[in-house]
C-alpha cells in the first residue's frame, strides 16, 4: 500500500513539473511576441533627372528632352504623373512609415542624344537609398525600388 501511495504522489509530482513547464514555455513565447520591430517613420523623396549631353557643336534646335510619364508607389499606393515639365522632377519630401515596406519609381523619358542620361533616385532621410542610370537616345525607361526590409 506505501508503494502504490508513493507512486501516486510521484505521479502528481510529474504532473506539477509538466503544467509548470508548459505554462513558463507559454508566457516566454508571448513575450516574444511583444519584442517585435517597432516601425518608425522616414522622409521619402523620389526623383528623376535628364542629363542633356550632346555634340561638341549642337544643332541651331537641339532635339527636347522630356518626361513622358513618372510613376511612384509607396506601399501599395501608386501615384501616375503625366508628361512633367523639365528635365528634373521631384515628389516633394513626404512622411512614410516603415511599415509601408517597399517604395518604387519609374520613370519614362525621351532623351535627345547618345550621350544623354535618365537617373531615378529614392531619397530615404536625407541620404540616397536607390539610384539607377541610363545613357543613350531615343525613348528610355527606368525603375528601381527599396525595401525597409532591407535596412
Amino acid at each position: 500500500m506505501k508503494q502504490f501511495y508513493k507512486s501516486k504522489s510521484l505521479l502528481r509530482l510529474s504532473f506539477l513539473f509538466a503544467v509548470l513547464f508548459s505554462v513558463i514555455s507559454v508566457v516566454n513565447s508571448c513575450k516574444d511576441d511583444d519584442d517585435e520591430d517597432q516601425f518608425t517613420d522616414h522622409i521619402v523623396m523620389f526623383e528623376a533627372k535628364i542629363n542633356v549631353k550632346g555634340p561638341s557643336t549642337p544643332p541651331s534646335t537641339p532635339p527636347p528632352a522630356n518626361f513622358k510619364t513618372v510613376v511612384t508607389q509607396i506601399g501599395t499606393s501608386p501615384s501616375t504623373t503625366f508628361n512633367p515639365t523639365g528635365t528634373t522632377w521631384t515628389s516633394g519630401e513626404q512622411f512614410v512609415n516603415s511599415s509601408q515596406a517597399q517604395l518604387n519609381l519609374a520613370a519614362n523619358a525621351v532623351l535627345p542624344y547618345s550621350d544623354s542620361e535618365l537617373i531615378i533616385n529614392i531619397w530615404v532621410d536625407g541620404e540616397i537609398a536607390k539610384t539607377k542610370k541610363v545613357i543613350g537616345s531615343g525613348e528610355k525607361n527606368l525603375s528601381t525600388f527599396y525595401s525597409f526590409l532591407e535596412l
